[in-house]
């Protein structure tokens, strides 16, 4: 089954899907959140465009583990778009994704400039990536190890 995941942010969402397997995660784009109906409007259509059976949004749970301003937000957010769709929508932690992201970036050696476009929806591919690793993890009984490779690289473009 594909799974569509989601990086809420106030001006950009991060979107990633994974292939049918459930092993990959590959970032997919950006939905610029002009307001909250367009954006809603443009996941519905990428979930179906993408033919997914799930989609996973990050929640940034804070560092004390609760669910502060952000976190509140990004709840009202999924609850919306629960309501558009036909698939069901599970709540990961997103806990420093972009942080990663950036980092994976850098050494994949994307450009400075070329950051901002790629970040988020790198850091909705990071998100899904633990989300499918987990599941991996909890149904092979939590044993053996599984190695991600990095989020692509810059074509010098």
């Amino acid at each position: 089954m594909v799974i569509l995941a989601l990086d809420v942010g106030q001006a950009r969402i991060g979107v990633a899907v994974s292939d049918e397997t459930e092993l990959l995660a590959t970032p997919r784009g950006v939905v610029t959140r002009r307001s909250d109906a367009t954006a809603l409007a443009a996941i519905a259509r990428m979930v179906t465009e993408a033919g997914a059976g799930q989609v996973v949004v990050g929640l940034p749970v804070s560092f004390d583990g609760q669910l502060h301003g952000q976190a509140r937000s990004v709840q009202r957010f999924a609850e919306k778009l629960r309501a558009m769709l036909a698939v069901p929508l599970e709540f990961a932690d997103e806990t420093l994704s972009t942080v990663r992201a950036e980092e994976q970036l850098r050494a994949a050696g994307v450009r400075p400039e070329k950051l901002r476009e790629r970040i988020d929806a790198a850091a909705a591919a990071i998100i899904l990536q633990e989300y499918l690793d987990q599941r991996w993890q909890a149904a092979s009984g939590g044993g053996g190890a599984r190695v991600s490779g990095p989020f692509g690289g810059d074509d010098g473009q």
